[in-house]
Order: C-alpha cells, then sequence, then structure tokens
C-alpha cells in the first residue's frame, strides 16, 4: 500500500493523545471512525461484530500512540492496526466455535472479473447490492477479496497478512470474483465496473 507523511497538525494531534488529553484523541476518532468501521465491516460481514472490533481498534490505538512516530500517515498505520485487528477476532472466533479457517467450496462464474481497485470506469455496480453480495462471501473469500479489491494490497501482502500461500491468495480471489458474479447476475445485475475504492467508499 502507499504511504504518505504524516501532517504537522495530525503528528501534533498524536503526541497530544499519547500525553493524556482527550480532546485530541476523540479529535482523532472522530477523523478515522467512518473508515475502521467500514473496513471491519468489509471483513467481517456482520455490523455487531463491526462496531465491536472498531471499538477495539482505538482501544489498541490509544494503548499504542507511543510508539507512532509519523513515518506514514496515521491512517495507513490504523489501517494495518484495523486489518491485525480483524484477523485476531477472527482467529478467536474460529478456536471458540471450532471451525475451519477457509471454506474449500468450489464455485462457478464471476469469469473474467477484474481489481476492482484498479479500475476508474465512470459507471457503478448498485453500491448496496455490491455490498450484499461481498457480505455474503465465506470468510475467507471475502477478506482477500476486501484486502486486494477494494484495499489495493498485493497479494504477497495479502499472503503475509494472512498466513497463506501467495497462490491460495490468488485462488481465493478468483474464487469470489465467480460468486460474486454469480450472485449479481441472479439479482439482475448487469456487467459494470465500479470505481476505484476511493470514491466509491
Amino acid at each position: 500500500m502507499p504511504t504518505e507523511v504524516t501532517t504537522t497538525s495530525e503528528y501534533e494531534l498524536v503526541r497530544a493523545s499519547a500525553a493524556g488529553d482527550e480532546r485530541a484523541f476523540e479529535r482523532i476518532y472522530r477523523a478515522h471512525h467512518r473508515k475502521v468501521y467500514s473496513l471491519c465491516q468489509r471483513m467481517l460481514g456482520d455490523p455487531v461484530e463491526a462496531e465491536d472490533v472498531t471499538q477495539d481498534v482505538f482501544v489498541q490505538l490509544y494503548r499504542k500512540l507511543g510508539t507512532f512516530h509519523g513515518d506514514s500517515a496515521l491512517s495507513t498505520w490504523l489501517h494495518r492496526l484495523t486489518v491485525n485487528m480483524v484477523l485476531m477476532h477472527l482467529r478467536h472466533k474460529r478456536r471458540k466455535h471450532k471451525e475451519q479457517a477457509v471454506e474449500d467450496e468450489a464455485l462457478q462464474s464471476l469469469a473474467d472479473g477484474q481489481s476492482l481497485h484498479h479500475r476508474g470506469d465512470a459507471s457503478l455496480i448498485d453500491h448496496m447490492a455490491l455490498e450484499r453480495a461481498i457480505a455474503q462471501l465465506p470468510a475467507g473469500y471475502r477478506m482477500v477479496f476486501v484486502l486486494h479489491d477494494i484495499e489495493g494490497y498485493e497479494h504477497e501482502e495479502i499472503a503475509h497478512m494472512l498466513g497463506i500461500s501467495t497462490g491460495t491468495s490468488k485462488s481465493q480471489l478468483h474464487k469470489a470474483r465467480l460468486k460474486l458474479r454469480k450472485f449479481l447476475l441472479a439479482k439482475g445485475r448487469t456487467h459494470r465496473t465500479i470505481e476505484s475504492r476511493a470514491e466509491v467508499y
């Protein structure tokens, strides 16, 4: 993922928050809560779980503020923290319910699906339909799809984050696209594209 330099004012807010300034931390919370929640929601597919993990993210952020040195944008740093917290939540959930890490279903047909992160067409798939389709993906497929096609991570990065091989990441992305296309076509959607995550999400 590309990194940005933290602005002076943002860095000062982080320093103030780390020193115990509650109002400074409240400003950070208000500025980033929506994006953190949206990422949790897309990865988890459950609004209640997403809100719980979002709160955990900001608790963890508060604890770790002293380790932030401004080498990248706070949003970039917080994005990584959010992904890690979601993955930790899912690992705990799998242990608790003794579930398998990833489903091995064979699915059919999103055929020539191209990465949503890299497409800039003006036409849009209905946003709500896409969100519903993503929420129905098996957990493993959903995480790879969100990280690659929406958040823009490379397969090597995803493999490292999820503890899988690059080949598995590519395979799960392909299957996720097949399932999404099948769902959208069943709902009468045409083969339209969506704009980059920066504009849509």
